[in-house]
């Protein structure tokens, strides 16, 4: 089983766990309806758009609304930390959550009592709590943007609004040197899939690869489009891939699916997730090497 998990800035709704399904732009959990517009949404929404095209089980998921005061991000963390060990999870994504080192130090404590690890997976605000706790090399991926790279990289931050330089300072040319730094710093997971203009795919401090087509530029201004690479990346995991090959096959269907929706920065995330089982249509069987992928086999 997948969970994905995460806040959605909705400040009434409950803490909701159920299977997901679409309703046009909407998601539809246990009868509450949320947009897939950014964050949390969005990653659902491509995740299982991707599980969908290839026929796995529908992923669980764990929401609950948060617009900022932490009620909802405390019932996650406290839900998770309760009942980890006994649902037998494959994967496990955690999104925007207010981060909480105490809380994730206790769910990481969780994990571990797991018969089997699951792959775990964190952007976001997951992902400062994880590295602000000390905690990052317990994540098998995280998908950090340039900017979260650079506080990933800082070893004094506790959020990417303090790393030492600007938030729109950060030279994404600079990406190698910043993700040396982060594993020196022990404070980053097994794999990195840096998003950017150029995407790079990190395995314990070693770049794998790079990957930069199609270049859609208009892909930076569409909100969520980062958030959708989480989803996709947690999906080909779910799926059987090493998490190097499904970081690179994320990167490259976010790309595909922009070129594929003729983005624009008007464009709507939801059009991008739209486009992706044409993008795995046509592409995937040659970029995963395993055409099973398809349910072929």
């Amino acid at each position: 089983m997948m969970l994905l998990a995460g806040t959605v800035p909705i400040g009434d709704m409950p803490l909701t766990v159920g299977k997901v399904e679409t309703d046009g732009e909407l998601l539809v959990i246990d009868g509450y309806r949320i947009p897939c517009t950014q964050g949390t949404g969005a990653m659902i929404s491509a995740a299982l758009t991707t599980v969908e095209y290839l026929k796995l089980e529908t992923p669980q998921v764990l929401v609950a609304g948060d617009i900022g005061q932490g009620k909802g991000s405390r019932s996650i963390y406290e839900y998770l930390i309760q009942n980890v060990p006994q649902l037998g999870l494959e994967v496990l994504a955690l999104h925007y959550c207010l981060p909480d080192m105490a809380l994730m130090r206790k769910l990481c404590e969780s994990v571990e009592r797991c018969a089997k690890k699951p792959i775990m997976v964190a952007d976001a605000s997951s992902m400062y709590a994880a590295k602000a706790a000390g905690l990052a090399a317990k994540f098998d991926i995280f998908t950090p943007d340039a900017t979260e790279m650079a506080f990933l990289a800082d070893p004094d931050a506790t959020h990417p609004a303090y790393i030492t330089r600007h938030l729109f300072d950060t030279d994404i040319t600079k990406t190698p040197e910043l993700v040396a730094a982060a594993y020196r710093n022990n404070s980053a997971a097994k794999l990195l899939l840096v998003k950017g203009v150029i995407d790079y795919v990190v395995n314990d401090g070693d770049v794998l690869t790079t990957i930069a087509e199609p270049n859609v530029p208009a892909l930076e201004a569409v909100g969520g489009t980062g958030d959708t690479i989480t989803g996709l990346v947690s999906a080909f995991a779910y799926a059987g891939l090493e998490p190097h090959e499904a970081a690179i096959i994320a990167a490259k269907s976010n790309r595909m699916a922009g070129k594929f929706a003729q983005a624009t920065p008007a464009s709507r995330v939801r059009q991008i997730i739209d486009q992706f089982p044409d993008v795995f249509k046509e592409h995937l069987c040659q970029w995963s090497g395993a055409c099973y992928l398809e349910g072929e086999n």
